[in-house]
């Protein structure tokens, strides 16, 4: 199968290079102006702060405030606020950064990343809300809509977890022994950064070129068109959608699916942020399922 699909996208850019140019080149002004000045430097901070340790203290104070609330380990607070901080794909990255270097079970983070992996709030505040629908004011609405679910769902499903067993206390005493900082590890954090942000352009750009290859198909509905375009690559989905003039009344739950699922080109990102820890991919596809159906159900009820 995976032959006839590369056979088909290079037969695209044989048949259509200028299609194919214009759209790799959209995707490469989203990944330099959007991603390369938000994810970098963050990327590269946050490789230092787990290498080096300087963050366990301060995660292990936040930890003791929401603990009785929210079912994670002191660990687990950082990609969980940074994942809805600054977005997709940083939460699963950290995730992966953090098992690796052995501050957290391999099963917290395969739970984990699956909740801690959304959109960031400023793209949907910006280009979601503002630029494509034009409706900054319905932010707390939208906000609620796509983030609440998978949280609620995850504290539901590890309410009576624990965190206090001698593996996490192993974990957290050893966190607490190795708190240093050096040139190395600054070096180390650049290169990793730019390694990460470099995978996530290549990723964009191909998956800018399947969405434009899925709005050449002969689908007579514009509307199965737009989601074609919206699962495949979100930005292009979301642009695509919103220069169709449906009313919003049906554009508003669709772009709310979009972005919940976060399209095919960030399921890959995310395994290509996860792949070296060995994470399954199959609990993080049905969490964003759950996530796609919640927001498109929730979206038209709020309109209802």
């Amino acid at each position: 199968m995976y032959i006839f699909i590369l056979l088909g996208f290079l037969l695209y850019i044989l048949l259509f290079p200028e299609d194919a140019v214009k759209a790799a080149a959209l995707g490469l002004d989203l990944w330099y102006r959007n991603m390369l000045p938000t994810l970098l430097p963050f990327s590269i901070l946050s490789y230092i702060f787990i290498q080096s340790g300087i963050l366990d203290g301060l995660a292990g104070y936040l930890h003791r405030a929401v603990k009785h609330v929210f079912p994670v380990s002191s660990a687990g607070i950082y990609p969980l606020v940074a994942g809805l901080l600054f977005g997709f794909p940083m939460g699963s990255k950290i995730t992966a950064d953090l098992v690796k270097s052995g501050k957290m079970t391999w099963e917290e983070g395969q739970r984990l990343f699956c909740v801690c992996n959304n959109i960031s709030p400023m793209f949907i505040a910006s280009f979601l809300l503002n630029e494509s629908l034009g409706r900054p004011d319905l932010k707390i609405q939208t906000y609620l809509i796509l983030y609440a679910p998978p949280l609620i769902l995850y504290m539901l499903l590890n309410r009576n977890r624990d965190f206090s067993s001698p593996e996490h206390a192993a974990l957290s005493q050893k966190t607490e022994k190795t708190t240093s900082m050096s040139f190395q590890i600054i070096d180390a954090g650049i290169m990793n950064g730019f390694e990460t942000l470099a995978k996530l352009g290549g990723y964009i750009i191909i998956f800018a070129i399947l969405a434009q290859m899925a709005m050449l198909l002969p689908v007579p509905n514009p509307a199965f068109t737009s989601i074609l375009v919206g699962f495949t690559e979100i930005t292009n989905g979301i642009a695509y959608t919103a220069r169709q003039g449906m009313e919003f009344q049906a554009a508003y739950p669709l772009l709310m699916a979009y972005t919940a699922f976060g399209g095919l080109s960030g399921f890959a990102q995310t395994a290509s942020m996860v792949k070296e820890c060995g994470f399954s991919m199959v609990p993080y596809f049905l969490m964003k399922v759950f996530q796609t159906a919640c927001a498109f159900s929730l979206a038209l009820l709020f309109l209802c």
